[in-house]
């Protein structure tokens, strides 16, 4: 009776192993970059009646892409839809999006192509209205002034960005500007 147990659970240990890994439907938080960014190109589509059809949702996501920065430029290069790819999977996107599938299962295919897809994640937003700006590295003062458009010439220490970022602050984040207490 034991051995038929132990076979039984042998059995359901090799069906977990020899299921491929990408089978699985995406949990929470699972590819955010591509779910986040399709979804809002798809919502773009349906708002500007793009027709939709491989072709023409090609080329949209070409334009799209031209217009991206950071995580969301290197997703486009993972599918080949940047100049500088060196892949092509665009038509990976363009066709499930033309039968209208959701993006999680378009999300959910590339990662079986392509798993750094999936990994890209949002880098996490800082409050300005609250940080202490002094206890933030210089590459994260530096992001935040990236982000902005913004470079600091000139600057030589951590203090530099600091003082940079709250005389940009009133210009690129009003309200955290007006509800800090240290400028």
């Amino acid at each position: 009776m034991a051995a038929v147990a132990a076979a039984k659970g042998l059995w359901a240990a090799m069906a977990l192993i020899l299921l491929p890994a990408g089978s699985r439907a995406l949990r929470e938080g699972d590819c955010e970059v591509c779910v986040s960014f399709l979804g809002r190109f798809y919502q773009s589509l349906k708002d500007n009646n793009v027709e939709f059809t491989p072709n023409s949702i090609e080329k949209e996501i070409l334009k799209s892409c031209k217009e991206t920065k950071g995580k969301e430029n290197r997703l486009c290069y993972y599918i080949g839809a940047t100049s500088d790819a060196a892949t092509k999977m665009i038509n990976e996107v363009s066709k499930p999006l033309s039968n209208h599938i959701p993006v999680e299962k378009v999300c959910e295919k590339l990662k079986k192509k392509d798993s750094q897809i999936c990994e890209l994640k949002y880098d996490k937003q800082i409050d300005l209205s609250t940080v202490d700006l002094k206890k933030l590295r210089v590459k994260e003062l530096k992001k935040i002034l990236d982000d902005w458009g913004e470079t600091c010439k000139g600057c030589a220490e951590k203090s530099d960005y600091i003082r940079k970022i709250n005389e940009l602050m009133p210009k690129y984040a009003p309200k955290a500007a007006s509800s800090r207490t240290d400028l």
